[in-house]
């Protein structure tokens, strides 16, 4: 059953950089969140009561829910729909993710550690290389916002690749960051849309004071 995750995991990760549409990121990061709640459930169901409520919480209620409601508020705010002045096609776009697909079989392949779940570590380290694809093809913003959700939920992936053992610190110190950057790029998509009409990343260099 986990297994059967990961693949529809790696799936959405093939689908995050070739489709145009925002709403379709925004629907593709929630899916990966209930994605990572039922394999959390599956692989993490030997740590305590306390530990596994606050991985259901980060999974299910902030991955799941809160991440993408404040996308989808995003996009009606600035009223950005879709990938314009892309800085690559989606067939390029395509070929990088699977170059990426296979780079990760072939690190994950070449490290073979006992003490390493090999198998969430290459479906982490291609999650954490399709958000670096997303953010390097993409111009617009909320675009780098989402590849950077991919990368988070790549981490979330390594930390149960090396062990069911998950400092509660450390997650909640991952949630808070994601979640201050989330509201603090919100808030700079609309306040960018509202002064200068635009939230390509390259115009960004004519802004002034």
């Amino acid at each position: 059953m986990i297994l059967a995750l990961l693949i529809l995991y790696v799936v959405t990760l093939i689908y995050l950089p070739i489709t145009e549409r925002f709403r379709n990121h925004t629907s593709l990061i929630a899916l990966q969140g209930w994605i990572l709640l039922g394999i959390a459930l599956l692989r993490l169901h030997s740590l305590e009561g306390l530990e596994l409520a606050f991985i259901i919480v980060e999974t299910l209620v902030f991955k799941a829910l809160v991440v993408p409601a404040i996308l989808l508020r995003v996009i009606r705010k600035t009223k950005i729909n879709r990938v314009s002045g892309s800085g690559s096609s989606q067939f390029n776009s395509l070929l990088l993710s699977l170059c990426a697909l296979g780079v990760s079989c072939w690190i994950a392949s070449a490290m073979a550690d006992e003490r390493i779940d090999m198998i969430f570590f290459g479906v982490a380290l291609y999650a954490l290389l399709s958000g670096l694809v997303m953010i390097v093809v993409r111009r617009r913003v909320f675009a780098h916002l989402v590849g950077f959700l991919a990368i988070e939920n790549g981490v979330f992936l390594f930390s149960m690749a090396i062990g069911v053992e998950m400092p509660m610190m450390i997650n909640m110190a991952i949630m808070l960051d994601i979640l201050i950057s989330i509201l603090l790029l919100g808030i700079f998509l609309r306040k960018l849309d509202n002064s200068i009409h635009t939230d390509d990343a390259d115009a960004l260099t004519t802004v002034k004071d």
